[in-house]
């Protein structure tokens, strides 16, 4: 459907990659080596990025009901790359940073970050196919799914809307130029708290909290509550870095750990063809998500308890 086209839109692509990616690079790469890869705005520059990408093609090439699909996916496949440009600057700063502060050689540190990088192209794209063939993902066809509640992708959704939006021309404007209002009224909100030496507001923190859901949302809200709840016993430990560091390990084994157990259920979901395949109950026990959820609270309360036994053992520092 593009093929009249072909030579016009590489010829927009590789620069527009080379440039975007390079200027996306540093951005992203500047903020993973000052405050760390999970705050860096691959999010919000990635929305500049498909905004941009999708208004330069609709320029060269005019959108009908026939190329529309086929430019919303090459405006899509421009954006993965530039995205990829950022998060390989955030994984690269981000540990070379570490490996400054450790001592470690930058040489072997890209080294590593090499056989990382074939590793996960060898293993994610058999990962994906199994969460999609186990769950589905929300929004997509989802043909021959298993389980009936698909996995939501509430940044992929707004990155697909927001590429059909400019190129069929429903884009609401007038709202982006709102959202980019509030933006600078945040930032200077933030910047005037934080001269003052108030609480302040993180304009990103906002922007995420506007677009994400609050499933995607409200375990960060808990584990942030419960963070401030741990460091402040903590403190009162007689090693409190000990107890510092036995939270951060366990908070991180629960985060690989659900994730890791996603896969495996999903694996388990395809290869029985069952929505629940390790289910106690049946699926009209009524009590069942409430159990669920008194166990996992225990089980929270039984490790922080743990941890902070151990941290008073330690020996004071």
């Amino acid at each position: 459907m593009l093929a009249g086209n072909a030579v016009t839109l590489t010829l927009i692509a590789i620069p527009f990659v080379l440039i975007g990616g390079f200027l996306i690079a540093g951005i992203c790469g500047y903020m993973a080596g000052l405050i760390g890869a999970s705050n860096s705005p691959i999010s919000g520059v990635g929305i500049l990025s498909i905004v941009l990408c999708a208004s330069v093609l609709i320029l060269v090439v005019a959108p009908t009901s026939v190329t529309q699909p086929a430019l919303v996916a090459f405006a899509l496949f421009i954006t993965a790359i530039v995205f990829a440009c950022a998060t390989i600057s955030n994984d690269n700063l981000q540990d070379l940073k570490t490996g400054q502060l450790v001592g470690a050689s930058p040489m072997r540190q890209q080294i590593a970050l090499i056989v990382g990088v074939v590793a996960g192209a060898s293993v994610i794209p058999f990962v994906l196919n199994l969460l999609a063939k186990a769950y589905g993902f929300a929004g997509a066809p989802n043909v021959g799914v298993v389980a009936a509640n698909p996995l939501p992708a509430p940044q992929a959704t707004l990155i697909s809307a927001l590429a059909k939006g400019v190129i069929g021309g429903s884009l609401e404007w007038k709202m982006i130029g709102i959202g980019a209002a509030v933006g600078v009224g945040l930032i200077l909100l933030d910047t005037a708290l934080g001269a003052a030496k108030k609480i302040r507001i993180p304009p990103l923190a906002v922007g995420i909290g506007i677009y994400l859901p609050m499933s995607a949302t409200f375990a960060v809200v808990v584990g942030a509550i419960l963070s401030e709840w741990y460091t402040r016993r903590a403190l009162k430990t007689p090693n409190p870095d000990r107890a510092e560091r036995l939270g951060t390990l366990v908070a991180s084994g629960l985060i690989v750990g659900e994730s890791l157990w996603g896969v495996l259920n999903a694996g388990l979901i395809v290869g029985t063809s069952n929505d629940a395949p390790i289910g106690l109950v049946p699926e009209a026990f009524a009590p069942a998500p409430w159990l669920g959820v008194l166990c996992f609270v225990g089980i929270i309360i039984l490790l922080y308890s743990w941890m902070l036994k151990r941290a008073r053992m330690a020996p004071e520092r």
